[in-house]
């Protein structure tokens, strides 16, 4: 099967005419465009955006004026093409039996039934749902040699953001003539990443982008949930993160992260490293200022007991079996905390930061939503 892109920009192209958005700014600037969304496989068989596939002769130009021809399910195009569709798009089967994935439109989330066989190219708007590619994954659909390439590109985001995002992900980011020839060859993820930032940054946001390609996810949400009674907004801000977190991840809370980052098949979002960390100082007694005196609740020192659980911690996150990501506070970049407690918080975070830091193939710092500095 061969997919031509001819246009891989929005409905409208990009940049827009007359707009004087960030990302058409920076298109014009660079002198770069994308021509409304045309795919064309096989020589013949034409896809524009919020049209059925049909053929047409090589070199034909705009679709003719008035509304396409509808296509029943099965029914197909000429030259032996056949053309179902789906909610959200088209389910396209070439005549040497490849199969091609395609989102109808912009915004356009296609859905395959369960009886949906694995497909060799898929054309999908990644802007509007990462998190399609990874159900895509998990279903088998997308697979290892399925050429992935983000479709409908234009100003929802910068074209530089949407390269590096197709880069965490695996799939291909076209330009406008792009022939598809195989699966993209980028760098392996990093095994381990921890994500930092400041409050309502953005960082637990950028976390879960990475892991939206991925198949299995176990979202780890370390903050313990409340009465609802007790604190009515806090257990409010928990539902909201539970109902928006990606359909198909698993869900652990008020686990042994430690034990999470051994024992889990797949992917684990570990968010986040502040939580966990204040739920282990509760735990030792360690906000007790007599605490290293006279002993946690198990015994020996409260120290001793919060180093215990920080070197189990690391231990996991050294060997942990599959991609791990952590979201953690950056601390230290404010006043110095004026009560023993926030001392103890700041002081401890930032040395445990710097150890998983140290055993991590990347470290990001978001600020605003934006990654300020990764290393790698």
């Amino acid at each position: 099967m061969d997919v031509q892109l001819l246009g891989t920009g929005g409905t409208a192209g990009w940049p827009r005419t007359g707009c004087r958005c960030a990302s058409c700014a920076g298109g014009r600037a660079a002198g770069r465009s994308r021509a409304p969304a045309l795919a064309v496989v096989n020589g013949t068989l034409r896809i524009r955006s919020g049209q059925p596939p049909r053929c047409e002769p090589p070199g034909a130009g705009p679709p003719r004026a008035g509304p396409p021809p509808s296509l029943s399910p099965g029914a197909g195009p000429a030259a032996g093409h056949i053309v179902r569709p789906l909610p959200g798009g088209w389910d396209v089967t070439a005549p040497d039996g490849r199969r091609l994935l395609i989102a109808g439109e912009p915004g356009a989330v296609p859905e395959p039934g369960a009886a949906a066989r694995p497909y060799d190219v898929a054309l999908l708007d990644l802007i509007a749902s990462p998190w399609q590619l990874g159900g895509l994954r998990q279903r088998g659909l997308v697979r290892a040699g399925t050429i992935v390439a983000a479709w409908y590109l234009d100003d929802r985001i910068s074209s530089r953001e949407i390269a590096r995002r197709c880069g965490l992900w695996g799939v291909t980011c076209p330009d406008d003539g792009d022939l598809l020839r195989g699966p993209a060859r980028g760098p392996q993820p990093p095994a381990r990443t921890l994500v930092l930032g400041g409050t309502r940054s953005g960082k637990s946001a950028e976390a879960e982008l990475r892991l939206a390609g991925e198949p299995e996810v176990t979202y780890l949400a370390t903050a313990a949930a409340p009465d609802g009674s007790s604190d009515p907004d806090w257990a409010q801000r928990i539902a909201a993160h539970r109902a928006g977190r990606p359909r198909g991840w698993k869900t652990a809370e008020g686990a042994d992260a430690a034990e999470v980052l051994r024992n889990s098949s797949g992917a684990v979002l570990l968010d986040g490293i502040g939580s966990w960390l204040a739920g282990i100082l509760d735990g030792s007694g360690a906000w007790d200022p007599a605490a290293d005196e006279t002993g946690g609740p198990t015994g020996g020192s409260a120290a001793a007991a919060v180093d215990a659980a920080v070197d189990d911690l690391i231990g996991a996150w050294r060997q942990a079996p599959g991609r791990v990501v952590a979201v953690s506070d950056e601390v230290g970049s404010g006043v110095v905390p004026a009560t023993r407690s926030g001392r103890l918080f700041r002081d401890r975070l930032g040395q445990l930061n710097q150890r998983l830091a140290a055993e991590s193939e990347e470290v990001v710092l978001v600020v605003a939503g934006r990654i300020l500095a990764a290393v790698t």
